[in-house]
């Protein structure tokens, strides 16, 4: 079963939640398992597509678009995927989700990552995913960073 992780910042916005989702997908490479990195749209996979490339100084973590991704890693290789909408293959490690809302396809994954930082309106929102997750009896693990 799914296992969801809850990682609450102590400050900040949403660079800090975006910086420590390159930092949970690093991590999450470094033990050899897949990474989805779920966005809002558009605009955000581009800024995330972008940050991770420059959220560390001496680091890379290979990465596509899921767009990007059908056209040029077929084989699914590529350990880190980036996309929004739209089911990301044949992926099943870790979903990092930096939408307001729960994916469909979360439950294929062997862990989902939560990230939880700024105002009132998106720890709200944060609360109702975390009652979807807890609701229908899913593994739950809280962090306060």
């Amino acid at each position: 079963m799914t296992r969801v992780d809850f990682y609450i910042l102590s400050a900040g916005g949403t660079q800090h939640r975006a910086v420590f989702a390159c930092r949970l997908a690093e991590k999450a490479v470094g033990h050899g398992m897949s990474t989805y990195i779920h966005t809002a749209g558009p605009a955000e996979t581009s800024r995330m597509d972008d940050l991770l490339w420059t959220y560390r100084d001496g680091s890379f973590l290979a990465h596509l678009t899921i767009e990007d991704a059908e056209r040029s890693d077929p084989e699914g290789r590529t350990p880190v995927l980036l996309g929004h909408g739209e089911s990301p293959g044949n992926q099943e490690g870790l979903l990092i989700n930096m939408s307001t809302e729960v994916p469909t396809f979360f439950s294929r994954f062997s862990r989902v990552a939560e990230i939880v930082a700024g105002d009132d309106d998106e720890r709200k929102t944060a609360r109702e995913r975390f009652r979807f997750y807890r609701d229908r009896g899913y593994q739950m693990n809280t962090h306060n960073l």
